[in-house]
């Protein structure tokens, strides 16, 4: 590694050890989050949450959060033109006091420090701007300014390494002065004996409140920042008769004095949660296999934000902030679009501002293996306008990322910045954050009908082991499919062991995918009794009274465009193969064509890029597009007539089930009509010549 990396005269980073920690937490990382292990348990969180975040994202953060609260009290301070990563944007003008000693930025789940070293660079300029002196800077930032969590012992050691470095560099003796970082590491709270507490000759009230927030502490290695506190202790009278047993002489003690340093310790991490900030900024962990302890907490004063630890934080921080303060996060994306997070986003639509986001190309995070993106909220109810870009098609990782960004920075009118008002979203069903949709979009989803308004889109079977119950059909004897069961009744009726099976597969409109053959023998008897060992139901057998019934299928999960088509009567169908039916209520003629012709639809891609981003094509998202029905009869032919081509195409191949000849016999030339041209290589001729197939008539 190049020494100046290291070197700050050289534009080298202190916080650079950060990568080191990351990558020497690598396998235990890879060992804790195996997509087959089940809960992570407390001492193994650090190294499965442990991320350390991408340098440009760090400045997108900070940059976009405090660099833009100083610039709302100095719009043309030449602090701007150090913000390299601000986006472009409304800035709100802050006319109240100023004091630049009073401005605390957070970072609760700190790592090894990386965001609270660049806000320390970005206060430094400033403070410069503000006419103080870099010595007397560097302390005021160290000991007013900057605040951190962590419950990594190690990572907490780097921070402060890290901070303490970056005053060094401004106060060669401030190591020897005995400056401390406002920065904590969660401790679990000591046993409060009954014999400890008698020793404090303490008030009722002071000794409850020490009980009290002890309580709070027990699982502090596990909660860490998200813990719940009240905000009404009374810290200084705990702390005045703590601090006297930290001093006592008496040798007897020593176990309470030990005792009353952890819980100083506790009551100054307390403290430091309880208060609000001007920015708010972190990497959350993300965790969703959470052991039972946080699992439980989380449910309980998380309820609505709880399919993910990330967006507890999210919950969480933009709560710390003051009012018109500023969050920051690096979080994966989902929580913009999918349904376990739609309480999530409710809530920030009706309560706080997105003032910018930047959503990163599906893989470009080459540290974790989710989407990402990075966004900044400001405590405010503000309608006002926010900045968006979307780097979904620019490939290359987290450089290229970086690059795009800083093009759109300079360019603004570059086509993947958006800029959009969020009261949109509410208009879009589930509140996506889908800020690239335009004005015709979000207006048809105001005249439009939900088409699951006007169908009925159904997911199907779970067999629990696929390997076991499905079969291609050329893989079974043809003799034993039953391809006409109209319903449950003739299908039992029949005997036959297997049934044709819709699962979804490759892109195909219209026609086709017709594959697999399902076991369902006696109304799929072995299947609906499929268990674990434990005794558990392992299949799920969904929907069954629209068994074999006609309609349209799709494949629920696909790498790029969807595509729906036919599924005949007499047809089973998959979980990733849902199928939409009619409404046994609203039968209405030549609907299902309608709607066909409407799903392979250039508009349905639309919607559905807002509605499903992730790629996950579920009956939800499918279900919530808008739709205009008209009484033209023109899409009803159009959609007869591709069904009959792609019919016709699928059937021309051996893979079909209904296959007859192939495509190019019929046209063989009429006074030739046995004769196929047959290419071969040159070393197989003599062998094919000798052949009596060679002399059969085709057929």
């Amino acid at each position: 590694m190049p020494r100046d990396d290291f070197d700050v005269e050289k534009e080298g980073q202190v916080e650079i050890i950060g990568w080191l920690y990351q990558y020497y937490n690598e396998e235990p990382h890879d060992q804790v989050v195996n997509i087959n292990g089940g809960p992570v348990k407390t001492d193994d969180i650090p190294a499965a949450t442990q991320l350390f975040t991408t340098d440009w994202v760090v400045r997108y953060m900070v940059d976009n959060s405090l660099g833009k609260k100083y610039l709302e009290h100095y719009p043309d301070s030449p602090v701007k033109e150090k913000l390299k990563y601000l986006l472009p944007g409304d800035i709100t003008p802050d006319q109240s006091d100023f004091d630049i000693t009073k401005v605390q930025v957070m970072d609760n789940a700190m790592g090894s420090g990386h965001i609270l070293a660049y806000a320390f660079d970005v206060l430094m300029a400033m403070y410069g701007d503000q006419g103080y002196a870099k010595r007397e800077a560097a302390n005021s930032i160290i000991q007013n300014n900057l605040f951190g969590l962590e419950i990594d012992q190690r990572a907490f050691q780097l921070s402060y390494f890290s901070l303490m470095m970056k005053l060094r560099q401004y106060d060669r003796q401030a190591l020897n002065r005995g400056v401390m970082p406002n920065i904590h590491v969660f401790i679990a709270a000591p046993a409060v004996t009954e014999e400890f507490l008698h020793a404090l000759k303490a008030s009722s009230e002071v000794v409850n409140e020490i009980k009290d927030i002890a309580a709070h502490f027990i699982d502090a290695k596990t909660l860490g920042s998200i813990i719940e506190l009240p905000a009404n202790y009374d810290y200084a009278g705990m702390r005045n008769v703590l601090e006297p047993v930290t001093t006592a002489q008496n040798i007897s003690l020593f176990g309470n004095q030990q005792t009353a340093q952890q819980l100083l310790e506790i009551i100054a991490i307390a403290e430091t949660m309880t208060q609000r900030y001007d920015v708010v900024v972190t990497n959350p962990p993300y965790l969703n296999k959470m052991n039972s302890t946080l699992k439980k907490y989380v449910k309980k004063h998380y309820k609505d934000y709880s399919a993910d630890l990330f967006s507890v934080f999210i919950w969480h921080n933009i709560n710390m902030t003051k009012a018109n303060g500023y969050a920051g996060y690096m979080t994966p994306f989902v929580w913009m679009f999918i349904k376990s997070y739609e309480k999530l986003r409710t809530a920030l639509l009706s309560n706080v501002k997105i003032d910018s986001l930047i959503q990163l190309e599906y893989s470009a995070f080459e540290e974790a293996t989710v989407p990402i993106n990075t966004f900044v909220l400001k405590n405010t109810k503000n309608d006002g306008t926010g900045t968006y870009l979307r780097l979904s098609d620019f490939k290359g990782g987290m450089m290229i990322q970086g690059e795009k960004v800083r093009e759109a920075i300079a360019d603004p009118e570059v086509k993947y910045l958006y800029r959009t008002n969020q009261t949109n979203f509410d208009t879009i069903p589930g509140n996506p954050i889908a800020y690239w949709a335009s004005i015709k979009l979000v207006h048809g989803f105001k005249v439009g009908t939900q088409l699951g308004d006007l169908v009925d889109p159904r997911q199907g079977i779970s067999t629990g082991d696929n390997n076991r119950f499905l079969r291609q059909w050329f893989e079974v004897t043809f003799p034993s499919i039953e391809f006409n069961a109209h319903s449950a009744r003739e299908a039992l009726s029949s005997g036959k062991k297997w049934f044709p099976y819709s699962k979804g597969g490759r892109f195909r409109k219209w026609y086709g995918n017709y594959d697999y053959v399902l076991n369902w023998k006696d109304d799929g008897f072995e299947i609906q009794n499929f268990r674990f060992p434990t005794g558990k139901q392992r299949s799920v057998v969904r929907n069954v009274d629209f068994y074999f019934k006609p309609g349209i299928t799709w494949s629920a999960i696909s790498s790029g465009k969807i595509a729906f088509r036919v599924q005949k009567a007499g047809m089973l169908f998959d979980q990733k193969g849902p199928v939409i039916f009619e409404k046994r209520n609203k039968r209405q003629e030549n609907r299902l064509d309608k709607v066909m012709g409407f799903l392979n639809s250039n508009v349905a891609t639309k919607y559905l890029d807002l509605l499903a981003p992730t790629l996950d094509y579920s009956q939800g998202p499918v279900g919530k597009m808008p739709i205009v029905e008209t009484q033209n009869d023109t899409v009803i032919h159009k959609c007869y007539a591709a069904v009959q081509h792609s019919k016709r195409d699928w059937n021309s191949f051996e893979i079909s089930w209904e296959f007859e000849a192939l495509s190019f016999v019929p046209h063989i030339v009429e006074h030739k009509p046995s004769t196929i041209l047959v290419i071969l290589e040159p070393t197989h001729a003599e062998a094919v010549a000798a052949s009596p197939l060679v002399q059969t008539k085709a057929a």
